[in-house]
């Protein structure tokens, strides 16, 4: 009979594979599905301008809207924290992990992550695998919520399959966390809250 050290280890095995693949997938221009603290995302590579292009065209979202970029430290952030006041820098740092999306200026991201606009919104989410994600990605990734516009977003894989189908290139096994709200958004320098 295995131990549980011995499940344990299988377990975290099994995971990393699927998040192996999911990178993979990210990597090729693809769209992965993953779990967040609430409902189900969607990523991909924010740099990749055909892959976000197709991201928002499953939503039927316009690009002017801008999208979320979650990463796996603050750290991948830094350019975007080094615009602001030190004390506002260290605010939207020791709320992360959690549920708190911040509005930053903008350094380093595309103008269809930005919507164009002078700022980007970013967080590190209070969700271990989706962390896990971005970390072996190596950076940070779009991450926006599974369902078309105006509709209920995706609590779980089935819905995401609903949903989507094969527009979805793969969706990575997990489990959404325990929030019933999305995240809070903040702008940081003005601290008016946006959502």
């Amino acid at each position: 009979m295995r131990s549980n050290a011995v499940r344990s280890a299988e377990a975290a095995h099994h995971a990393e594979f699927h998040i192996g693949v999911a990178v993979s997938v990210l990597r090729g221009g693809g769209i992965v599905a993953h779990a967040t603290e609430g409902v189900w995302g969607l990523a991909c590579d924010p740099e990749d301008e055909a892959a976000v292009l197709r991201l928002l065209e499953m939503k039927q979202r316009g690009v002017s809207k801008g999208l979320i970029v979650i990463g796996a430290v603050a750290t991948m952030f830094q350019r975007e924290l080094a615009a602001v006041d030190a004390a506002i820098a260290t605010r939207v740092v020791d709320s992360w992990p959690g549920p708190e999306t911040w509005l930053l200026p903008n350094r380093e991201f595309p103008p269809w992550i930005t919507g164009g606009s002078g700022s980007v919104a970013v967080r590190v989410p209070d969700h271990e695998q989706a962390r896990r994600l971005s970390a072996r990605f190596g950076g940070p990734l779009v991450s926006t919520s599974a369902n078309r516009s105006g509709r209920a977003p995706a609590r779980t894989a089935l819905t995401v399959r609903r949903y989507f189908g094969a527009q979805v290139d793969y969706v990575l096994p997990g489990r959404v966390g325990g929030r019933t709200a999305p995240s809070r958004i903040t702008d940081a320098v003005s601290g008016r809250r946006l959502r």
